[in-house]
Protein backbone atom coordinates (compact mmCIF):
# COMPACT_ATOMS: atom_id res chain seq x y z
CA UNK A 1 0.00 0.00 0.00
CA UNK A 2 2.85 2.37 0.78
CA UNK A 3 4.49 1.51 -2.55
CA UNK A 4 1.29 2.60 -4.29
CA UNK A 5 1.38 5.85 -2.30
CA UNK A 6 4.96 6.35 -3.48
CA UNK A 7 3.86 6.03 -7.10
CA UNK A 8 1.35 8.81 -6.55
CA UNK A 9 4.23 11.23 -6.00
CA UNK A 10 5.15 11.32 -9.69
CA UNK A 11 1.76 10.52 -11.25
CA UNK A 12 0.85 13.43 -13.57
CA UNK A 13 3.06 15.81 -11.60
CA UNK A 14 2.61 19.52 -12.37
CA UNK A 15 6.09 20.60 -11.30
CA UNK A 16 8.18 21.23 -8.18
CA UNK A 17 5.51 22.98 -6.10
CA UNK A 18 2.91 20.33 -6.92
CA UNK A 19 5.40 17.61 -5.96
CA UNK A 20 6.12 19.27 -2.61
CA UNK A 21 2.40 19.50 -1.76
CA UNK A 22 1.92 15.84 -2.72
CA UNK A 23 4.79 14.77 -0.49
CA UNK A 24 3.27 16.67 2.45
CA UNK A 25 -0.17 15.08 1.96
CA UNK A 26 0.94 11.50 1.22
CA UNK A 27 3.54 11.50 4.00
CA UNK A 28 0.97 12.75 6.54
CA UNK A 29 -1.70 10.21 5.55
CA UNK A 30 0.65 7.23 5.48
CA UNK A 31 2.31 8.12 8.78
CA UNK A 32 -1.06 8.30 10.55
CA UNK A 33 -1.66 4.59 9.84
CA UNK A 34 1.82 3.15 9.26
CA UNK A 35 3.83 5.32 11.74
CA UNK A 36 6.06 8.23 10.79
CA UNK A 37 9.26 6.15 10.87
CA UNK A 38 7.88 3.62 8.41
CA UNK A 39 6.73 6.32 5.99
CA UNK A 40 10.15 7.97 6.04
CA UNK A 41 11.95 4.65 5.52
CA UNK A 42 9.83 3.80 2.47
CA UNK A 43 9.44 7.21 0.81
CA UNK A 44 12.87 8.84 1.22
CA UNK A 45 14.54 7.06 -1.68
CA UNK A 46 11.51 7.66 -3.92
CA UNK A 47 11.59 11.40 -3.15
CA UNK A 48 15.33 11.59 -3.96
CA UNK A 49 14.84 9.66 -7.19
CA UNK A 50 12.01 11.89 -8.41
CA UNK A 51 13.92 15.05 -7.49
CA UNK A 52 16.94 13.85 -9.46
CA UNK A 53 14.86 12.83 -12.47
CA UNK A 54 13.20 16.25 -12.61
CA UNK A 55 16.47 18.09 -11.89
CA UNK A 56 15.09 19.56 -8.66
CA UNK A 57 16.90 20.40 -5.40
CA UNK A 58 16.10 17.62 -2.89
CA UNK A 59 16.43 19.74 0.28
CA UNK A 60 12.85 21.15 0.49
CA UNK A 61 11.32 17.79 -0.42
CA UNK A 62 13.20 15.94 2.32
CA UNK A 63 12.08 18.55 4.84
CA UNK A 64 8.50 18.18 3.59
CA UNK A 65 8.67 14.40 4.00
CA UNK A 66 10.04 14.39 7.56
CA UNK A 67 8.01 17.31 8.93
CA UNK A 68 4.70 16.15 7.41
CA UNK A 69 5.31 12.61 8.66
CA UNK A 70 5.66 13.96 12.19
CA UNK A 71 2.56 16.16 11.94
CA UNK A 72 0.45 13.43 10.32
CA UNK A 73 1.44 10.83 12.92
CA UNK A 74 -0.09 12.97 15.68
CA UNK A 75 -3.64 12.12 14.53
CA UNK A 76 -3.79 8.48 15.66
CA UNK A 77 -2.56 6.41 18.62
CA UNK A 78 -0.62 4.17 16.20
CA UNK A 79 1.10 7.06 14.42
CA UNK A 80 4.15 7.17 16.71
CA UNK A 81 5.40 5.63 20.00
CA UNK A 82 4.55 8.55 22.29
CA UNK A 83 0.93 8.57 21.09
CA UNK A 84 0.69 4.87 21.86
CA UNK A 85 1.96 5.52 25.40
CA UNK A 86 -0.61 8.30 25.82
CA UNK A 87 -3.46 6.15 24.48
CA UNK A 88 -2.61 3.33 26.89
CA UNK A 89 -2.18 5.56 29.95
CA UNK A 90 -5.18 7.81 29.28
CA UNK A 91 -7.49 5.04 28.00
CA UNK A 92 -8.72 7.39 25.25
CA UNK A 93 -10.34 5.36 22.47
CA UNK A 94 -8.96 5.32 18.94
CA UNK A 95 -11.93 7.25 17.55
CA UNK A 96 -11.87 9.96 20.23
CA UNK A 97 -8.13 10.35 19.78
CA UNK A 98 -8.50 10.68 16.00
CA UNK A 99 -11.38 13.18 16.05
CA UNK A 100 -9.76 15.17 18.84
CA UNK A 101 -6.59 15.93 16.86
CA UNK A 102 -7.72 15.44 13.24
CA UNK A 103 -8.47 19.08 12.40
CA UNK A 104 -5.29 20.29 14.09
CA UNK A 105 -3.33 17.74 12.04
CA UNK A 106 -5.06 18.66 8.77
CA UNK A 107 -4.55 22.41 9.17
CA UNK A 108 -1.02 21.79 10.46
CA UNK A 109 -0.03 19.88 7.31
CA UNK A 110 -1.47 22.67 5.14
CA UNK A 111 0.33 25.42 7.10
CA UNK A 112 3.58 23.43 7.08
CA UNK A 113 3.40 23.07 3.28
CA UNK A 114 2.67 26.80 2.98
CA UNK A 115 5.75 27.64 5.07
CA UNK A 116 7.90 25.39 2.88
CA UNK A 117 6.56 27.04 -0.29
CA UNK A 118 7.22 30.52 1.09
CA UNK A 119 10.74 29.70 2.25
CA UNK A 120 11.82 27.83 -0.90
CA UNK A 121 9.67 29.50 -3.59
CA UNK A 122 12.67 30.78 -5.54
CA UNK A 123 14.52 27.49 -5.23
CA UNK A 124 11.47 25.56 -6.46
CA UNK A 125 11.08 28.00 -9.36
CA UNK A 126 14.62 27.56 -10.71
CA UNK A 127 13.65 24.70 -13.00
CA UNK A 128 10.67 26.68 -14.32
CA UNK A 129 12.83 29.79 -14.85
CA UNK A 130 15.36 27.79 -16.86
CA UNK A 131 12.62 26.58 -19.19
CA UNK A 132 11.30 30.13 -19.56
CA UNK A 133 14.81 31.38 -20.37
CA UNK A 134 15.14 28.74 -23.07
CA UNK A 135 11.87 29.85 -24.64
CA UNK A 136 13.04 33.48 -24.54
CA UNK A 137 16.22 32.54 -26.42
CA UNK A 138 14.17 30.78 -29.07
CA UNK A 139 11.77 33.72 -29.41
CA UNK A 140 14.59 36.30 -29.55
CA UNK A 141 15.10 35.48 -33.23
CA UNK A 142 11.84 37.37 -33.87
CA UNK A 143 11.94 40.64 -31.83
CA UNK A 144 8.78 42.01 -33.34
CA UNK A 145 6.77 39.10 -31.99
CA UNK A 146 5.22 38.37 -35.41
CA UNK A 147 5.41 35.01 -37.13
CA UNK A 148 6.22 35.25 -40.82
CA UNK A 149 6.23 32.64 -43.53
CA UNK A 150 10.02 32.18 -43.58
CA UNK A 151 10.15 31.36 -39.82
CA UNK A 152 7.39 28.79 -40.26
CA UNK A 153 9.39 27.26 -43.10
CA UNK A 154 12.54 27.10 -40.97
CA UNK A 155 10.61 25.48 -38.09
CA UNK A 156 9.15 22.90 -40.46
CA UNK A 157 12.59 22.27 -41.90
CA UNK A 158 13.99 21.68 -38.43
CA UNK A 159 11.15 19.29 -37.67
CA UNK A 160 11.74 17.40 -40.89
CA UNK A 161 15.47 17.28 -40.19
CA UNK A 162 14.88 15.71 -36.77
CA UNK A 163 12.36 13.26 -38.21
CA UNK A 164 14.83 12.31 -40.96
CA UNK A 165 16.77 10.24 -38.43
CA UNK A 166 14.15 7.49 -38.81
CA UNK A 167 13.69 7.81 -42.57
CA UNK A 168 15.62 6.62 -45.60
CA UNK A 169 18.42 9.10 -46.47
CA UNK A 170 18.00 8.85 -50.25
CA UNK A 171 14.35 9.11 -51.16
CA UNK A 172 14.00 11.19 -54.35
CA UNK A 173 16.45 13.82 -53.14
CA UNK A 174 14.71 14.21 -49.80
CA UNK A 175 17.99 14.66 -47.93
CA UNK A 176 19.10 17.48 -50.18
CA UNK A 177 15.91 19.42 -49.46
CA UNK A 178 16.36 18.92 -45.71
CA UNK A 179 19.96 20.12 -45.82
CA UNK A 180 18.90 23.23 -47.71
CA UNK A 181 16.25 24.06 -45.16
CA UNK A 182 18.49 23.19 -42.17
CA UNK A 183 21.29 25.44 -43.44
CA UNK A 184 19.05 28.50 -43.33
CA UNK A 185 18.60 28.78 -47.09
CA UNK A 186 15.60 30.46 -48.72
CA UNK A 187 13.55 27.64 -50.22
CA UNK A 188 10.74 28.21 -52.66
CA UNK A 189 7.12 27.24 -52.11
CA UNK A 190 7.42 24.30 -54.51
CA UNK A 191 10.47 22.92 -52.66
CA UNK A 192 8.68 23.14 -49.36
CA UNK A 193 5.59 21.39 -50.68
CA UNK A 194 7.82 18.66 -52.17
CA UNK A 195 9.61 18.13 -48.86
CA UNK A 196 6.36 17.99 -46.90
CA UNK A 197 4.85 15.63 -49.46
CA UNK A 198 7.89 13.33 -49.27
CA UNK A 199 7.68 13.40 -45.49
CA UNK A 200 4.00 12.45 -45.57
CA UNK A 201 4.70 9.58 -47.95
CA UNK A 202 7.57 8.34 -45.78
CA UNK A 203 5.38 8.48 -42.69
CA UNK A 204 2.65 6.54 -44.49
CA UNK A 205 5.18 3.89 -45.57
CA UNK A 206 6.48 3.70 -42.00
CA UNK A 207 2.95 3.34 -40.60
CA UNK A 208 2.17 0.64 -43.17
CA UNK A 209 5.27 -1.28 -42.07
CA UNK A 210 4.24 -0.93 -38.45
CA UNK A 211 0.73 -2.18 -39.23
CA UNK A 212 2.16 -5.22 -41.01
CA UNK A 213 4.49 -5.90 -38.10
CA UNK A 214 1.65 -5.47 -35.62
CA UNK A 215 -0.58 -7.79 -37.61
CA UNK A 216 2.18 -10.38 -37.58
CA UNK A 217 2.72 -9.92 -33.88
CA UNK A 218 -1.00 -10.22 -33.14
CA UNK A 219 -1.22 -13.32 -35.32
CA UNK A 220 1.65 -14.97 -33.48
CA UNK A 221 0.07 -13.90 -30.19
CA UNK A 222 -3.23 -15.49 -31.21
CA UNK A 223 -1.40 -18.69 -32.13
CA UNK A 224 0.34 -18.74 -28.76
CA UNK A 225 -2.98 -18.09 -27.04
CA UNK A 226 -4.57 -21.00 -28.90
CA UNK A 227 -1.67 -23.26 -28.00
CA UNK A 228 -1.93 -22.12 -24.40
CA UNK A 229 -5.64 -22.86 -24.29
CA UNK A 230 -4.99 -26.36 -25.63
CA UNK A 231 -2.46 -27.17 -22.94
CA UNK A 232 -4.26 -25.24 -20.18
CA UNK A 233 -3.37 -21.83 -18.86
CA UNK A 234 -1.46 -22.32 -15.60
CA UNK A 235 -0.88 -18.59 -15.03
CA UNK A 236 -4.56 -17.76 -14.64
CA UNK A 237 -5.16 -19.67 -11.36
CA UNK A 238 -2.04 -18.11 -9.85
CA UNK A 239 -3.23 -14.65 -10.87
CA UNK A 240 -6.66 -15.13 -9.31
CA UNK A 241 -5.11 -16.65 -6.19
CA UNK A 242 -2.90 -13.58 -5.87
CA UNK A 243 -5.86 -11.21 -6.32
CA UNK A 244 -7.90 -13.15 -3.74
CA UNK A 245 -5.01 -13.04 -1.24
CA UNK A 246 -4.50 -9.29 -1.65
CA UNK A 247 -8.24 -8.69 -1.31
CA UNK A 248 -8.28 -10.62 1.97
CA UNK A 249 -5.31 -8.63 3.28
CA UNK A 250 -7.05 -5.34 2.46
CA UNK A 251 -10.26 -6.53 4.12
CA UNK A 252 -8.37 -7.57 7.25
CA UNK A 253 -6.61 -4.19 7.39
CA UNK A 254 -9.87 -2.29 6.94
CA UNK A 255 -11.53 -4.53 9.55
CA UNK A 256 -8.72 -3.75 11.98
CA UNK A 257 -9.19 0.01 11.51
CA UNK A 258 -12.96 -0.31 11.94
CA UNK A 259 -12.45 -2.35 15.12
CA UNK A 260 -10.12 0.32 16.48
CA UNK A 261 -12.65 3.04 15.67
CA UNK A 262 -15.49 1.25 17.49
CA UNK A 263 -13.35 1.02 20.62
CA UNK A 264 -12.09 -2.58 20.78
CA UNK A 265 -8.86 -3.23 22.67
CA UNK A 266 -6.05 -1.79 20.60
CA UNK A 267 -3.34 -4.36 21.37
CA UNK A 268 -5.47 -7.47 20.86
CA UNK A 269 -7.04 -6.05 17.70
CA UNK A 270 -3.68 -5.41 16.02
CA UNK A 271 -2.20 -8.75 17.11
CA UNK A 272 -5.29 -10.61 15.83
CA UNK A 273 -5.07 -8.86 12.45
CA UNK A 274 -1.37 -9.72 12.19
CA UNK A 275 -2.00 -13.39 12.97
CA UNK A 276 -4.81 -13.60 10.39
CA UNK A 277 -2.52 -12.15 7.72
CA UNK A 278 0.22 -14.65 8.66
CA UNK A 279 -2.28 -17.50 8.27
CA UNK A 280 -3.51 -16.12 4.94
CA UNK A 281 0.07 -16.00 3.70
CA UNK A 282 0.25 -19.75 4.52
CA UNK A 283 4.02 -19.77 4.83
CA UNK A 284 6.49 -20.35 7.60
CA UNK A 285 6.32 -17.38 9.99
CA UNK A 286 10.03 -17.55 10.85
CA UNK A 287 11.14 -15.04 8.13
CA UNK A 288 8.55 -12.55 9.44
CA UNK A 289 9.68 -12.99 13.03
CA UNK A 290 13.30 -12.46 11.98
CA UNK A 291 12.35 -8.98 10.72
CA UNK A 292 11.20 -7.92 14.21
CA UNK A 293 13.71 -5.45 15.69
CA UNK A 294 14.28 -7.07 19.06
CA UNK A 295 17.09 -4.62 19.81
CA UNK A 296 14.57 -1.77 19.45
CA UNK A 297 12.15 -3.54 21.79
CA UNK A 298 14.92 -3.99 24.36
CA UNK A 299 15.83 -0.30 23.94
CA UNK A 300 12.25 0.76 24.74
CA UNK A 301 12.12 -1.59 27.73
CA UNK A 302 15.34 -0.05 29.00
CA UNK A 303 13.92 3.43 28.43
CA UNK A 304 10.85 2.67 30.56
CA UNK A 305 13.05 1.32 33.36
CA UNK A 306 15.41 4.30 33.21
CA UNK A 307 12.59 6.86 33.24
CA UNK A 308 10.98 5.09 36.20
CA UNK A 309 14.28 5.26 38.06
CA UNK A 310 14.68 8.96 37.20
CA UNK A 311 11.17 9.61 38.52
CA UNK A 312 12.21 7.93 41.75
CA UNK A 313 14.83 10.61 42.35
CA UNK A 314 12.11 13.23 42.81
CA UNK A 315 13.67 15.70 40.36
CA UNK A 316 10.79 15.65 37.83
CA UNK A 317 8.23 16.18 40.61
CA UNK A 318 10.15 19.15 41.98
CA UNK A 319 10.41 20.78 38.54
CA UNK A 320 6.71 20.20 37.81
CA UNK A 321 5.64 21.58 41.21
CA UNK A 322 7.44 24.79 40.29
CA UNK A 323 5.89 25.00 36.77
CA UNK A 324 2.37 23.72 37.52
CA UNK A 325 0.79 27.05 38.62
CA UNK A 326 1.86 28.62 35.32
CA UNK A 327 0.88 25.67 33.08
CA UNK A 328 -2.88 25.36 33.63
CA UNK A 329 -4.75 24.68 30.38
CA UNK A 330 -7.89 26.61 31.37
CA UNK A 331 -6.37 29.83 30.00
CA UNK A 332 -4.21 30.75 27.00
CA UNK A 333 -1.14 31.71 29.02
CA UNK A 334 -1.07 28.36 30.77
CA UNK A 335 -1.34 26.47 27.47
CA UNK A 336 1.57 28.49 26.05
CA UNK A 337 3.76 27.72 29.06
CA UNK A 338 2.85 24.01 28.95
CA UNK A 339 3.57 23.85 25.22
CA UNK A 340 6.94 25.58 25.72
CA UNK A 341 7.94 23.10 28.44
CA UNK A 342 6.95 20.13 26.27
CA UNK A 343 8.84 21.50 23.22
CA UNK A 344 12.04 22.11 25.19
CA UNK A 345 11.99 18.71 26.93
CA UNK A 346 11.10 16.88 23.70
CA UNK A 347 14.19 18.27 22.00
CA UNK A 348 16.49 17.74 24.99
CA UNK A 349 15.32 14.31 26.19
CA UNK A 350 13.26 13.15 23.11
CA UNK A 351 9.47 12.99 22.97
CA UNK A 352 8.84 9.51 24.41
CA UNK A 353 10.71 10.20 27.69
CA UNK A 354 8.97 13.58 27.88
CA UNK A 355 5.56 11.90 27.69
CA UNK A 356 6.59 9.34 30.30
CA UNK A 357 7.82 12.09 32.65
CA UNK A 358 4.99 14.62 32.22
CA UNK A 359 1.96 12.52 31.23
CA UNK A 360 0.54 11.57 34.60
CA UNK A 361 1.39 14.93 36.20
CA UNK A 362 -0.21 17.01 33.43
CA UNK A 363 -3.32 14.81 33.47
CA UNK A 364 -3.68 15.00 37.24
CA UNK A 365 -3.36 18.78 37.18
CA UNK A 366 -5.96 19.08 34.39
CA UNK A 367 -8.36 16.64 36.10
CA UNK A 368 -8.66 19.08 38.99
CA UNK A 369 -10.27 21.51 36.53
CA UNK A 370 -12.70 19.10 34.80
CA UNK A 371 -12.81 15.62 33.19
CA UNK A 372 -12.92 17.22 29.74
CA UNK A 373 -9.77 19.18 30.61
CA UNK A 374 -7.98 15.95 31.50
CA UNK A 375 -8.68 14.47 28.07
CA UNK A 376 -7.68 17.73 26.38
CA UNK A 377 -4.43 17.78 28.37
CA UNK A 378 -3.51 14.31 27.08
CA UNK A 379 -4.27 15.38 23.49
CA UNK A 380 -2.25 18.59 23.91
CA UNK A 381 0.66 16.50 25.17
CA UNK A 382 0.36 14.21 22.13
CA UNK A 383 0.12 17.11 19.67
CA UNK A 384 2.93 19.28 21.05
CA UNK A 385 5.40 16.44 21.75
CA UNK A 386 4.94 15.16 18.18
CA UNK A 387 5.17 18.50 16.37
CA UNK A 388 8.15 19.44 18.56
CA UNK A 389 10.12 16.81 16.65
CA UNK A 390 10.23 19.21 13.68
CA UNK A 391 12.25 21.81 15.59
CA UNK A 392 15.67 20.28 14.98
CA UNK A 393 17.22 17.38 13.14
CA UNK A 394 17.69 15.50 16.44
CA UNK A 395 14.14 16.13 17.66
CA UNK A 396 12.57 13.12 15.99
CA UNK A 397 13.60 9.66 14.85
CA UNK A 398 11.81 10.35 11.55
CA UNK A 399 14.18 13.26 10.87
CA UNK A 400 17.22 11.07 11.54
CA UNK A 401 15.83 8.31 9.32
CA UNK A 402 15.39 10.72 6.41
CA UNK A 403 18.88 12.12 6.93
CA UNK A 404 20.50 8.68 7.21
CA UNK A 405 18.72 7.17 4.21
CA UNK A 406 19.46 10.26 2.12
CA UNK A 407 23.17 9.75 2.85
CA UNK A 408 23.02 6.05 1.94
CA UNK A 409 20.74 6.32 -1.10
CA UNK A 410 22.11 6.00 -4.66
CA UNK A 411 21.40 9.73 -5.05
CA UNK A 412 23.39 10.89 -2.00
CA UNK A 413 22.33 14.10 -0.26
CA UNK A 414 23.43 15.46 3.14
CA UNK A 415 20.74 17.22 5.18
CA UNK A 416 22.59 19.49 7.62
CA UNK A 417 21.55 20.38 11.17
CA UNK A 418 21.46 24.15 10.58
CA UNK A 419 19.50 23.97 7.33
CA UNK A 420 16.85 21.92 9.17
CA UNK A 421 16.85 24.30 12.16
CA UNK A 422 16.31 27.29 9.85
CA UNK A 423 13.00 25.77 8.73
CA UNK A 424 12.14 23.84 11.90
CA UNK A 425 11.96 26.74 14.36
CA UNK A 426 9.28 28.83 12.56
CA UNK A 427 7.37 25.76 11.42
CA UNK A 428 7.22 24.22 14.90
CA UNK A 429 6.12 27.44 16.61
CA UNK A 430 3.44 28.36 14.03
CA UNK A 431 2.02 24.84 13.54
CA UNK A 432 1.95 24.15 17.30
CA UNK A 433 0.17 27.43 18.07
CA UNK A 434 -2.48 26.92 15.38
CA UNK A 435 -3.06 23.32 16.42
CA UNK A 436 -3.62 24.22 20.08
CA UNK A 437 -6.65 26.27 19.09
CA UNK A 438 -8.18 23.35 17.14
CA UNK A 439 -7.73 20.46 19.59
CA UNK A 440 -11.05 19.20 20.93
CA UNK A 441 -11.23 17.99 24.51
Amino acid sequence: MIVYLGKLLSWKSKGAKDLLCRICLISAISSAFFTNDTSCVVLTESVLKIARQQNLPPHPFLLALASSANIGSSATPIGNPQNLVIAVQSKISFGNFLFGIFWAMLVGVFVNALILLCMYWKLLSVHKDEEDATMEVVNSSNPSGSTNHSETIRDRGTLIESDNIHLSPNVNGYTNHVETLGNGGSPTESEIHNVLRLQSESVRHSNSSKEIANDGFMSSKCILSLNGSEHGNSASPKKWKRILWKTCVYLVTIGMLVSLLVGLNMSWTVITAALVIVVLDFKDAEPCLEKVSYSLLIFFCGMFITIDGFNGTGIPSTVWDFMEPYAQIDHIGGMVVLAAVIIVLSNLASNVPTVLLLGARVATSAAAISPASEKKAWLILAWVSTVAGNLSLLGSAANLIVCERACRAPYVYNLSFWSHLKFGVPSTIIVTAIGLTLIRG
